[in-house]
């Protein structure tokens, strides 16, 4: 086992790559949000190698779920709970993770284009998943809130930005696109750029 500190104790010869368990004490901090984990809260170790060796570095278990939902999930399917812990269902932290992302697409400024973190959003124009690892584009469409007419971010292939542009609720301007594209996507380089404007094409009125 490896204390709040995260050092394992003395005779312990492996440590599983994940730990969730109920905190032992309030001294451990949150890696994510730098906050207290309160004592008998759930916490989700990952094992990292450390200065006195291998040890946890902990996790808030919700806090986890909106950056680490990855690690979260192969540590679910692996088992690696400790004592008595009642982890939440695996479905609560999905759903966290999916709010936590999309509210942070809403702060973006669209059109822009990122790496898909995982292979599990869906293109919007297709309806098909978007593959880990590719690139994904973000443009506006209109959405019906409450009875007032919002634009809201929609993730899509790249190669399908050009059919999405011609709806009518698509509020997303071709008219400059590909300059407001490279403006807006501060996490791609230049060649990165390029490639996504390669799989985008041609179209009318876009410089």
């Amino acid at each position: 086992m490896a204390d709040d500190a995260g050092v394992p104790e003395e005779g312990q010869e492996e440590l599983a790559p994940f730990k969730i368990e109920l905190a032992r004490s309030s001294r451990s901090k949150c890696k994510s949000c730098r906050r207290a984990i309160q004592k008998d809260s759930v916490r989700f170790g990952v094992l990292v190698d450390g200065r006195f060796g291998p040890g946890f570095m902990w996790h808030h278990i919700n806090c986890a779920a909106k950056h680490r939902l990855e690690e979260i999930e192969e540590a679910y399917s692996l088992k690696c709970f400790e004592g008595e812990v009642d982890p939440p269902p695996i479905d609560k932290l999905r759903a966290m993770a999916e709010t936590a992302e999309r509210k942070k697409d809403e702060k973006k400024l669209a059109p822009y284009a990122e790496l898909a973190p995982t292979g599990r959003s869906k293109c919007r124009h297709c309806d098909k998943l978007i593959e880990k690892g590719a690139y994904r584009v973000a443009v506006l469409r209109a959405v019906e809130f409450f009875g007032q007419v919002r634009s809201g971010p929609i993730n899509l292939h790249a190669k399908c930005v050009a059919g999405e542009l011609e709806k009518d609720d698509c509020t997303t301007e071709v008219d400059g696109f590909f300059d407001n594209l490279k403006e807006n996507s501060t996490g791609l380089d230049e060649a990165a750029l390029q490639k996504v404007c390669d799989e985008i094409g041609s179209l009318d009125g876009a410089s």
